[in-house]
């Protein structure tokens, strides 16, 4: 009932490959020691990814890079291709309510409209942000490190 780590993963490679794509091969390998997580997963990922058109993977020896600008990669698109069915997942009703009870019987309606709305919410909060402006947070985060090191 939750948004799996998998998106928060596949943002930190989308960096990664934005970073380093064109400077060096981005490989499952490489992206594993970055994130901590297992190279099956990452190639899950990126596998995801590249079927949606946000990056490219040679193949072969491999090596990712991005095929859209930062600019047109939203955090929704990525979790959508990740995870194509996260919203329902995250709100969702139960499906076996018991027909016997007046709550049961009603659940749905009275709360289908109110978690659609919900959904919206999430969704075009999640469009509004692009890999672009995670990008900004990433850079500006390396300079507030540089600076508390001196």
């Amino acid at each position: 009932m939750h948004i799996s780590a998998k998106c928060s993963v596949a943002v930190h490679c989308l960096i990664f490959i934005y970073e380093y794509g064109e400077k060096a091969k981005v490989t499952s390998e490489l992206l594993s020691r970055s994130t901590g997580i297992n190279p099956v997963t990452i190639r899950n990922i990126l596998s995801s990814l590249k079927k949606d058109g946000i990056i490219d993977v040679k193949s072969g020896t491999g090596g990712a890079t991005l095929k859209c600008a930062p600019s047109e990669i939203t955090l929704y698109r990525v979790w959508k291709a990740i995870e194509p069915d996260f919203l329902a997942k995250l709100i969702g009703v139960h499906s076996t309510p018991s027909e016997l009870c007046p709550v049961g019987r009603n659940i749905h309606d009275v709360l289908d409209s109110t978690y659609q709305k919900i959904r919206d919410d999430l969704s075009s909060g999640l469009s509004s942000i692009t890999l672009e402006d995670v990008l900004r947070e990433y850079h500006g985060a390396l300079e507030r490190e540089d600076k508390s090191v001196f």
